[in-house]
């Protein structure tokens, strides 16, 4: 009787306070979506499921459904609190105000 390949793959998901990093193996095939269902980051962190969750590889966005790859390090990325260009913007405008004092 043979088993079945698996791949393994470490998860991980942070906040500014902490860093949540779990190892998964997940049967050869499974997406990164799969991965991190298999962590148990989605169950343990509500803010996760409110809404679409962004995910990559070694700080490149990829999407869920890429095939998951032996030994890759799927990142969870929060969503951003502030557009950037509207906080470059604000940013500028309060650089323009100090030196218009």
């Amino acid at each position: 009787m043979s088993v079945p390949p698996r791949v393994r793959a470490t998860v991980v998901y942070a906040t500014p306070a902490v860093v949540w990093e779990r190892e998964v193996s997940v049967p050869a095939g499974s997406t990164l979506a799969d991965a991190v269902a298999a962590s148990g980051m989605l169950d343990e962190h509500l803010e996760l499921r409110e809404g679409k969750v962004d995910l990559g590889v070694y700080s490149r966005p990829r999407p869920g459904s890429e095939p998951l790859r032996d030994g890759d390090r799927v990142e969870i990325y929060r969503p951003l609190r502030v557009d950037p260009k509207e906080a470059r913007r604000v940013r500028a405008e309060v650089r323009r105000r100090r030196k218009g004092r």
